[in-house]
């Protein structure tokens, strides 16, 4: 049994079913779902009209959110290869034009930056996606002359990640006549690998055999920081500490991997500490003083190929857990289970997989009341 609060079990799936009133759960669990669905309505809806298309750029408009933290996204896994200048901007920049592919995202429909942004990209002739619901002011920004792909797949805002992030995959294998394509991800095999991580991560399984779950346990009753080697992996740990904050309201903490293992050094010499052999049943407040604090623990994001890296440069940190999509490096038992191989999973879609396991752990520790 493992006990995160006196009401739930982990280990107790009908309870945690019987819990998730609001839907974390399911909402957590349809990543690849979004994918898919988001694949398909960028095939049925704009198909080959960007094909023939060689941008200037291509201009990510965020709403906020997860949208946001799509767009670093995808500029950290292929800015710096693909062979068109991607930009984040809070708006449609004064210099974009007909060359320019603008795509907005966001899931509110009445947002002003949206609209504007839109009407601006429009009225210069831009090829401009919305990833927004087909409504308000936006639909009216967009004058007919955008492309919607409003969502198919209903889920809560902080589990959105995936619909935006297939979008601009799409966008960017669609122009140029698909020549960035091997860059990017394929997204019905990606999405069935979402969906296989979130069966791994399901409330029937076990503590032992549940990556998810996992994550809960470590960091409940813990302070904890997130991480990532490389810049696409720091963008998950930036998710993971965001969506642990929007939906178990636990505050959690995200920062360079140097930064973190400097402080990470620093604290484990610290007064406060509790030393090897507290016992906080023991402890009297008036006798002993004020509880030391709980040790920092450090949870690192990695892909499967810089795993090794990221156990080497954190070897001096005390307290830490490297988190690699595909296997649990933590858990004997769990290198066992059926799942893609170090191998199969490219950079881009181990930290898709590991964005969507952070998710689920943000729904069980939600579960147990933000523990």
């Amino acid at each position: 049994m493992t006990t995160l609060s006196p009401l739930l079990d982990l280990d107790d799936a009908e309870a945690l079913v019987a819990a998730d009133r609001d839907g974390a759960l399911r909402s957590a669990a349809l990543a690849g779902a979004q994918t898919r669905a988001t694949a398909q309505s960028f095939a049925d809806i704009v198909g080959e009209r960007l094909s023939d298309l060689r941008p200037r750029s291509v201009v990510f408009v965020a709403g906020g959110g997860r949208a946001e933290r799509a767009a670093e996204v995808l500029i950290a896994a292929v800015g710096a290869r693909i062979g068109v200048p991607l930009v984040h901007s809070p708006g449609t920049p004064p210099w974009v034009g007909p060359l320019d592919v603008v795509l907005v995202c966001g899931d509110d429909a009445g947002d002003p930056r949206l609209s504007e942004s839109t009407a601006a990209a429009v009225r210069r002739g831009a090829e401009t996606i919305l990833v927004t619901p087909d409504e308000g002011p936006l639909r009216s920004a967009a004058a007919g002359r955008a492309f919607f792909l409003p969502p198919r797949v209903a889920v809560r805002e902080p589990n959105t990640l995936m619909r935006y992030v297939a979008a601009g995959v799409s966008v960017l294998g669609s122009v140029a006549g698909g020549v960035h394509r091997p860059l990017l991800p394929d997204l019905a095999r990606l999405a069935d690998a979402l969906d296989d991580e979130a069966s791994r991560n399901h409330p029937s399984r076990e503590v032992f055999h549940n990556p998810a779950k996992s994550v809960a346990v470590r960091m409940a009753n813990r302070r904890v920081v997130f991480s990532g080697v490389g810049a696409l992996a720091m963008e998950a740990a930036r998710h993971g500490s965001e969506v642990m904050l929007r939906i178990a309201g636990v505050v959690s903490a995200s920062s360079e991997l140097s930064e973190v293992i400097a402080a990470a050094v620093h604290a484990a010499h610290a007064t406060s500490a509790a030393p090897t052999d507290y016992d906080p049943f023991f402890h009297d407040d008036e006798v002993d003083g004020p509880r030391p604090e709980a040790a920092m623990r450090v949870l690192v994001a990695a892909s499967p190929v810089r795993a090794t890296e990221a156990e080497r440069r954190t070897a001096a940190v005390n307290d830490v857990e490297i988190l690699v999509a595909g296997t649990d490096r933590s858990n004997p038992a769990a290198r066992g289970e059926q799942g893609p191989t170090v191998d199969e999973l490219g950079e881009f879609e181990s930290t898709a997989l590991l964005a969507t396991r952070l998710e689920m752990a943000a729904a069980y520790l939600h579960l147990m009341g933000g523990t």
